[in-house]
């Protein structure tokens, strides 16, 4: 087969399933938790059936916790409501090859209700609403994500054997854009790169990072719901990847009490012809709106951060000089604030340190979009830049906990009027589930504390 990159048309896919190229069409949607998630079809039924009318699955895939486990709370899927199907509904502008998977495609699905009524809570669904409100002011959201990832040299099975325990990173020292260490790693880490440019992805390059094992591959910015898209067929196949390599990698945001794995979300805004607008004849080179936009991420990131930090381990990461933020408070080329401001003209961006690894790219961006929108509508005023170290600042605090979290956004009117009383109540149920599952296990640290000494 020849190599190709670039997503197909429905009329490609139609002509590689005619010669046998294609076999398996996997439909597939993120789920909570920003994992893909999905069913692999045979390539003559999505030629059939699917690709007209969609294909079905239970809705408990967007009501379960991280081990798949049915849990009391969802309005949407529940034992009451006997779970039920919905439909996935293929968006063929994400249809690609999946070039690490012989003979296969991929379609990313919208979710709908059986009666074709979009099901809000899914991720995907709750991006689509504040792009939709980006776009009744004439606007579009640019997105680029970095995510970073610790490699071991121990497969996924002998790690989950071993408990995740003693682990043999693929490095034995900081390897922060060295590139010897970083070589050893390089056949698995090539054929990420290139199996993502043959799934439709623009991949710049890679660097290491700070933690053993530790790197970052970065990839083009596009448009927020094209971004968060990639990131998660990207995330999905490196782990795949890395699998048929005898390794591992892991996205979690704090593996270990070194560095965590940080995603910094790039976001600029674009009007309906496609120019820049955040740059302008104000203060720093910025336009009014501008302005508007960073005030109102920082009005809201405190009780927005569930959306960036879903997880127990995610406020892990919010410790003092660790290139994690903690201070809510924005600066220009500062990598000690929440926000970094940075570019000049049409490049000028600001970049959202606060997410983790771990994140769930759709909710992310959704809630930037929210915040920035609330500055916007309510023109507010975007307090002095932070210069300095944000460390060691009195600005406020990136929240520690989930539980925080979660009490910050189940009070936030700005969640309930962006996303709908639907979307948070759903997920500060999801919330509720991981608290309730943490609290009740008894954890390693207890046992070596407590085992012998009390």
């Amino acid at each position: 087969m020849a190599v190709r990159s670039g997503n197909l048309e429905l009329g490609e896919l139609e002509g590689l399933i005619a010669t046998g190229e294609i076999d398996t069409v996997i439909v597939a949607f993120p789920d909570m938790q920003g994992r893909l998630v999905g069913k692999r079809v045979s390539s003559r039924l999505f030629l059939d059936e699917v690709a007209a009318h969609g294909a079905e699955a239970c809705n408990y895939l967007i009501a379960v916790d991280v081990e798949m486990n049915t849990v009391d709370g969802y309005r949407l899927s529940s034992w009451q409501t006997g779970y039920g199907d919905m439909v996935l509904k293929p968006d063929f502008e994400t249809l690609r090859l999946i070039p690490w998977l012989p003979g296969t495609a991929l379609v990313m699905a919208a979710l709908q209700n059986l009666d074709g009524t979009p099901i809000v809570q899914s991720p995907r669904a709750v991006l689509q609403a504040q792009l939709d409100r980006l776009a009744a002011r004439g606007l579009t959201a640019f997105v680029g994500t970095e995510l970073e990832f610790i490699v071991f040299d121990d497969s996924y099975r002998e790690a989950w054997a071993k408990g995740y325990r003693e682990l043999t990173p693929a490095s034995d020292y900081n390897i922060d854009y060295a590139l010897l260490a970083s070589t050893r790693m390089e056949p698995l880490l090539r054929d990420i790169r290139l199996g993502m440019e043959g799934a439709g992805m623009y991949c710049e390059g890679v660097k290491g990072e700070c933690n053993l094992g530790q790197q970052e591959i970065a990839f083009r910015y596009t448009e927020a719901l094209a971004t968060c898209d990639n990131h998660t067929i990207y995330k999905n196949g490196a782990k795949e990847i890395a699998d048929a390599h005898g390794k591992s990698l892991t996205f979690m945001a704090k593996f270990n009490e070194r560095e965590g794995n940080s995603c910094h979300i790039h976001l600029s805004v674009r009007d309906a012809d496609g120019t820049p607008v955040m740059a302008g004849d104000r203060e720093h080179g910025f336009s009014t709106l501008m302005e508007h936009w960073i005030a109102g991420i920082l009005a809201t990131m405190r009780e927005l951060t569930l959306f960036s930090a879903p997880n127990i381990n995610s406020y892990k990461r919010y410790a003092e000089g660790s290139f994690a933020p903690t201070a809510v408070a924005w600066g220009v080329d500062n990598r000690t604030c929440a926000l970094r401001v940075v570019g000049h003209g049409p490049s000028l961006r600001v970049e959202n340190r606060v997410p983790g690894g771990d994140v769930n790219p759709y909710l992310a961006v959704a809630a930037i979009i929210a915040g920035g929108l609330h500055g916007i509508e309510n023109e507010l005023e975007l307090e002095p830049l932070l210069t300095g170290n944000a460390y060691a600042s009195d600005a406020p605090r990136v929240p520690s906990t989930l539980r925080e979290a979660a009490e910050l956004f189940s009070a936030s009117a700005v969640a309930r009027e962006a996303f709908g009383d639907e979307v948070v109540d759903h997920y500060l149920n999801n919330a509720r589930v991981e608290l309730a599952a943490f609290e009740s296990a008894v954890t390693d640290w207890e046992r070596v504390r407590n085992f012998e000494r009390f």
